[in-house]
């Protein structure tokens, strides 16, 4: 694990940060009804990999968004029939791609990235209504 990045260090510390990353994810809404291309929010997992790039300031080379995006998208299939109700609800499925992310760049352990989950679904309500738009 690199540590020379200012990763999040408490379980509400990484709720917080996804909660910026997904409000983020939102703005692009608006861009895709310029280009006339819907984006819906239960797709913003896809986004997941780039924005964690973008939240540790690492550069979008080919190879690294390759690394977060093949890690988010394996486990996200590898787990969904496990968890497909936690998967329904976009916030929960951008979080899990967004720390996944995180993992295939070796940036965090699986310890982290379990004690985070857990610790999201715990708080999930909370993570819906400050990413919600009003």
């Amino acid at each position: 694990m690199k540590d020379n990045m200012k990763i999040p260090k408490t379980p509400e510390a990484w709720l917080q940060e996804i909660a910026k990353a997904y409000r983020d994810a939102l703005e692009t809404m608006q861009f895709g009804k310029l280009t006339e291309n819907k984006i819906e929010e239960r797709e913003f997992f896809h986004l997941a990999p780039s924005l964690c790039l973008k939240f540790r300031g690492i550069k979008t080379t080919e190879d690294n968004l390759k690394m977060a995006t093949e890690s988010a998208l394996s486990s996200f299939v590898a787990t969904k029939d496990t968890v497909s109700d936690f998967f329904e609800i976009p916030q929960m499925a951008f979080a899990f791609c967004y720390l996944a992310s995180h993992f295939g760049l070796d940036l965090v352990d699986k310890s982290t990235l379990s004690e985070a989950m857990g610790y999201i679904e715990s708080r999930l309500g909370y993570l819906i209504k400050i990413t919600t738009l009003d």
